[in-house]
C-alpha cells in the first residue's frame, strides 16, 4: 500500500543526489570567491538539507509499513483467538 510512494521518494532522493552533484562539479570549476562559487555552495547546503528531509520521510514510510504489517497480523490472531472461542 505504501510501496507507491516509496518509490517516488527514492526517485526524489536520486534526484536530489544528481543535482548536487552537477552542483559540487561546478563549484569545483568556480573560482573560489566569485558569485557563482558561493550560490553553488548554497545550492549545495540547500540539496543537503531537501535530502536529510526525504531520507525522514523514507523511514517515516518504512516505520508505518512495519507497523500496518504487526497491526494486520495481530488482527488476524485475535480474530482466531475469537473464532475459537465461540467453537469451543
Amino acid at each position: 500500500m505504501r510501496k507507491s510512494s516509496s518509490g517516488l521518494t527514492d526517485t526524489g532522493i536520486e534526484r536530489i543526489l544528481e543535482l548536487s552533484a552537477d552542483a559540487q562539479i561546478n563549484r569545483r570549476e568556480a573560482a573560489k570567491d566569485s558569485p557563482m562559487f558561493h550560490n553553488l555552495t548554497g545550492a549545495i547546503a540547500a540539496y543537503g538539507k531537501a535530502l536529510a528531509l526525504f531520507a525522514a520521510l523514507q523511514q517515516r514510510e518504512e516505520f508505518y509499513a512495519i507497523i500496518s504489517e504487526c497491526d494486520l497480523s495481530n488482527g488476524v490472531v485475535e480474530r482466531k483467538h475469537e473464532v475459537h472461542q465461540y467453537v469451543a
